[in-house]
């Protein structure tokens, strides 16, 4: 019995102890959870963005500035196209993200991105662009109808502040707006028509104050441009394509020589949602490479076997009026030209430059890729 007595005992005491060491490990992990619970999160930040501001004496208002600078920036000998984003406060991510997809792609140029948002303390976006993107005030001009002036913001400041600032190309800057942003992106195609060469109106709020952005319209029709402007509108399917479809009309029946148009309705999509797939598209339409026709005979001296090294051997081909590129174990490629030298494939981020020696014989080309690039000799 008393045997039975100093079992049970033991028992107990190692059942107390048990329970003494998982409560005192419970306690252990709610301090230290509550202690990682305390702890504040780091911001995510866009690798490689800046922020600038900028008070304007036009408009009276500070806005701040994102920029994205494109991967080979460094290179001190090159300039680069500008996309100038409107409401960068919301689609800056996106268009970052969209902007390094078509740029691996072979898509895009190198390119600066500037988004364009609203500063000062707790800033109301929502009141500060209803303001500055509409271009008439529809009655109320303490709220609406600053359009005139942002625009006027963004050409004599933000535009000269930025190509100041880095290696912008002068001669390609495309603007880029949804919504109110792409009302205020057509009021800008309309009246100030060369201030940018590629504009990307998306879902534009077209029935604004009656429609009363196409009374810009015959003004418009006008213009004699000093250089090719082009144009990617969209729309989704569940938005006011009969407005849409009036307002691409209207600009094509201004027949302005060298304004080139492209249209999207966006199938299954209603007015936010189409800012993906519009601009998308929009940056890869404008953006394009020209595919020239290149005289045969030219083509017949790209023909031949190139070395990229002993292992690896490639052929070119004359089909018809283009080359083809036949690698082993690869499908065969089409190559698109871009200038008589200069070609390209289409969906891939490889261009290629052919080079001659004093003769004008084709010695070989030269690559650039999306991180390297390689000479090719010529071998037969």
């Amino acid at each position: 019995m008393n045997a039975l007595k100093i079992i049970h005992a033991n028992l107990f005491g190692k059942i107390f102890i048990l329970i003494s060491l998982l409560f005192f490990i419970s306690i252990q992990s709610f301090g230290q959870a509550k202690d990682i619970s305390s702890v504040q999160p780091h911001q995510f930040e866009i690798a490689g963005s800046q922020v600038l501001k900028i008070n304007s004496s036009i408009t009276g208002q500070e806005y701040v500035l994102h920029i994205q600078l494109p991967q080979h920036y460094s290179d001190t000998s090159k300039t680069f196209p500008v996309v100038y984003l409107l409401d960068s406060q919301w689609d800056f991510p996106l268009i970052t993200a969209i902007y390094g997809d078509q740029y691996y792609d072979g898509f895009m140029p190198s390119t600066i991105i500037v988004g364009i948002t609203w500063g000062g303390e707790n800033p109301n976006y929502d009141a500060r662009r209803a303001f500055d993107l509409t271009p008439t005030d529809n009655g109320q001009p303490t709220q609406f109808g600053n359009a005139e002036k942002f625009l006027s913001f963004i050409k004599k400041e933000a535009i000269p502040f930025i190509d100041s600032k880095y290696r912008t190309n002068k001669n390609n800057r495309t603007l880029a707006g949804h919504s109110f942003g792409g009302l205020f992106t057509l009021y800008a195609l309309f009246t100030e028509t060369e201030l940018f060469n590629q504009y990307i109106p998306g879902s534009p709020a077209l029935s604004w104050d009656k429609a009363s952005l196409l009374k810009h319209i015959e003004k418009f029709s006008k213009i004699n441009l000093s250089h090719p402007v082009k144009v990617y509108t969209y729309i989704g399917e569940y938005e006011d394509v009969p407005g849409f479809e009036k307002l691409a009309a209207s600009i094509r029946d201004c027949r302005i020589k060298g304004l080139e148009l492209e249209t999207q309705i966006v199938k299954g999509s209603g007015h936010a949602g189409t800012k993906p797939e519009g601009y998308n598209r929009g940056l890869q339409q404008v953006f394009k490479r020209p595919s020239i026709k290149v005289d045969q005979e030219i083509l017949e001296r790209y023909v031949g076997e190139y070395e990229i090294n002993p292992q690896l051997h490639v052929k070119l081909e004359r089909e018809g009026s283009q080359l083809v590129g036949i690698a082993p174990g690869s499908p065969k490629m089409t190559i698109y030209a871009e200038t008589e030298k200069d070609f390209y494939i289409m969906g891939a981020y490889l261009i290629i430059h052919f080079q001659k020696d004093d003769t004008g014989k084709v010695t070989g080309f030269q690559t650039e890729q999306y991180n390297s690039g390689f000479f090719a000799k010529k071998i037969k």
